[in-house]
């Protein structure tokens, strides 16, 4: 097992990562389009297909023999993860602030920029992009990890959850990479620890969408539920609400 994960190179998980996160766009713009009032799903295909192609631009580091691909890959991923906790936002009739997300995708790409041409530094580049990340998910927390009026969304329960090891995740990375765990990180190659890191990221990030889908369809079908125990013209419990009520008392 170990030295399969040694052979993965960093293009290669790149690879990994776009393909994932396409297939999620695609998933999410179908929502989209057919449930044009259902604004987070917007947001949510808008991260997923940002996602793929900061993935998509990183991987031209290679061939380009340059380190733009990596700034704005990463910018765009960062970007992406904003976009995620908008759309979080937006699912709750929350306003949504283009200017935090202006400010951390900015801040993330001024602190990749210093430590790309002022003073080269890998672990502090996967420091300040994992921050990044890190602080988009954490603004959403305390919705999904909150009761709502008194029903629970599971969806959201699990968002949470999985934004919470997502953040473990990349803390636990970030320091593996200033105390040099595994071995040193370059572009071309990973040490096998961290990419069964990186690995374990593209899975929490697709469970994280993965908890958006059970959000939407538990809004669903709390939706038709309420169809049936209240009246349409009125607004009023009808009588299987009543009833329900009753049973309950």
């Amino acid at each position: 097992m170990r030295s399969e994960l040694a052979m993965l190179n960093v293009p290669t998980l790149w690879v990994v990562f776009v393909v994932n996160f396409l297939a999620l766009g695609l998933v999410w713009t179908y929502v989209m389009r057919s449930y044009p009032t259902f604004r987070a799903a917007r947001y949510w295909a808008a991260g997923a297909h940002a996602a793929a192609f900061g993935a998509a631009v990183a991987m031209l580091r290679g061939p380009l023999d340059s380190l733009m691909p990596l700034l704005v890959g990463g910018g765009f991923v960062v970007f992406a993860c904003c976009l995620c906790a908008m759309g979080i936002n937006q699912f709750y009739k929350r306003p949504v602030s283009w200017r935090s997300t202006a400010l951390i995708t900015g801040g993330t790409v001024a602190g990749l920029v210093f430590f790309l041409f002022v003073y080269d530094s890998v672990p502090m580049r996967v420091f300040v992009y994992s921050f990044g990340q890190s602080i988009a998910m954490a603004t959403t927390l305390r919705l999904v990890l909150s009761p709502q009026g008194e029903r629970i969304n599971a969806g959201a329960r699990l968002s949470g959850i999985v934004a919470l090891l997502l953040i473990g995740v990349n803390m636990i990375r970030s320091a593996c990479s200033f105390l040099h765990i595994g071995g040193e990180v370059s572009f071309v190659q990973f040490n096998a620890f961290q990419a069964l890191l990186v690995l374990v990221l593209v899975f929490l990030s697709m469970a994280w969408n993965f908890g958006f889908l059970v959000m939407a369809i538990d809004r669903l079908r709390n939706e038709v539920a309420d169809l049936a125990l209240v009246d349409d013209l009125t607004g009023v419990a009808n009588r299987r609400q009543l009833l329900r009520r009753l049973e309950q008392a």
